[in-house]
């Protein structure tokens, strides 16, 4: 369905909620099976009951999103405005809670419900949740409820969520999903049947989707069961945490020139690498696993500052889960926790992609590497003995390890 059919969908249904009727954006037997509307909430007979006859979701994203108090949390298709209240509330008056809805009769009942509820850290937004009308890392966490699936640009989506997120923010929301392995047709009637307009994503698919977008930790849990292999679920996901001023983020084919540099100006040091030459994009890009390579962004000038990447170490099935692993950060910004900020990524994104074993070689000389890599888990297992010539001279190398204790 075209965002404009969707829009014109959810609009009719604001008016009929504004008009006192209860609305349903499915069939009427997913509906009352299935935990949609405000049967997935437990507490929240306080609020207006406008606001509970005009709730559309398909679970209670607030219930696993941990709000604290003076919070910002932002609502993606905030519709009736149900969960944008009870988010206000948990965060309380030190805290806002803004929502964002593409229909304009929909931001008018959520208003109107705002209103009847007394709420005044509240704020609903006019925009798409492909394009968010909020800046750069200005929310600490996002929420949503059954609305993902509506939209046709899924990446987008997680794209601006991940840009709205401050470091170390939280996404939590409810969606409706399909197990990898659910028959095409009835996974497509199953969609239909409960209103997923733009169709649902497979649990690994949603996965990879949050991992490509920079999230960590992607964590689905079904809950409803709506036949065909589609159910409700829970997802949550976390933003890197960094250093202040720095925004951790997957590394661009645009970062090439400064990737590059930093590279150099590490080998140049002499304890970096054997190498004394960093490649040519064309061959760091083609020995480095996409899902595993990130870059720390000074948040004012846009600038990389560092990158952290892994490598397979072998073609060998049996080695599918073990990787060897590259740090470097500008020299002009080390000493700010910035290192540490990128290899703690990698360990969390790679646990998640199902490694096992992060393996690095480290020259004795490069101390400050040696002690990062030991705060982030990881342990020398063995010293290789004048394994090479380095200019001119025969060196040693520490070969350390960090075992997943999840994976």
């Amino acid at each position: 369905m075209a965002h404009e059919a969707i829009v014109q969908r959810y609009s009719s249904l604001a008016r009929a909620a504004l008009s006192g009727q209860t609305i349903i954006d499915c069939q009427a037997d997913a509906f009352a099976q299935g935990n949609f509307g405000s049967a997935g909430y437990d507490h929240a007979s306080e609020l207006p009951e406008e606001a509970l006859r005009a709730s559309l979701g398909c679970g209670n994203p607030i219930a696993v999103a941990e709000l604290r108090a003076g919070e910002t949390v932002v609502d993606l298709g905030s519709g009736g405005g149900l969960d944008v209240l009870l988010s206000a509330r948990r965060v309380g008056p030190y805290g806002k809670a803004y929502g964002v809805d593409a229909s304009p009769d929909m931001l008018r009942l959520a208003q109107a419900n705002a209103a009847r509820a007394g709420a005044t850290n509240v704020e609903f937004l006019h925009g798409t949740i492909e394009e968010l009308p909020l800046p750069d890392a200005s929310a600490d966490v996002i929420v949503s409820n059954c609305v993902v699936n509506l939209s046709s640009d899924k990446p987008a989506v997680f794209a601006e969520a991940f840009r709205v997120l401050k470091p170390g923010g939280r996404l939590g929301i409810s969606d409706v999903v399909a197990e990898d392995d659910a028959d095409p047709a009835q996974r497509t009637a199953a969609a239909q049947r409960v209103g997923c307009t733009a169709g649902v994503l497979a649990v690994g698919e949603y996965r990879d989707l949050l991992l490509d977008c920079g999230f960590l930790g992607g964590a689905l849990t079904l809950a409803a069961d709506h036949g065909g292999g589609v159910h409700s679920a829970i997802v949550q996901a976390t933003k890197p945490a960094s250093s202040p001023g720095i925004t951790i983020r997957p590394m661009r084919a645009t970062d090439a020139t400064q990737v590059l540099a930093i590279y150099q100006a590490g080998l140049d040091t002499g304890n970096a690498s054997f190498e004394t030459t960093a490649p040519t994009w064309e061959n760091f890009d083609h020995g480095k696993l996409q899902r595993l390579r990130y870059v720390a962004v000074d948040f004012d000038t846009g600038r990389v500052v560092g990158w952290v990447a892994a490598s397979p170490v072998s073609s060998r099935p049996v080695y599918a889960g073990v990787v060897e692993h590259s740090v470097y950060v500008d020299p002009a910004c080390q000493g700010r926790g910035i290192g540490r900020d990128l290899l703690n990524t990698l360990v969390s994104a790679s646990e998640a992609a199902g490694i096992w074993t992060i393996q690095t070689g480290i020259f004795p000389e490069n101390g400050p590497s040696l002690l990062l890599h030991q705060a982030c888990g990881f342990r020398v297992v063995g010293t290789r003995q004048h394994i090479g010539q380095h200019h001119g001279r025969w060196r040693d190398v520490l070969f350390m390890e960090r075992r997943s204790a999840r994976v």
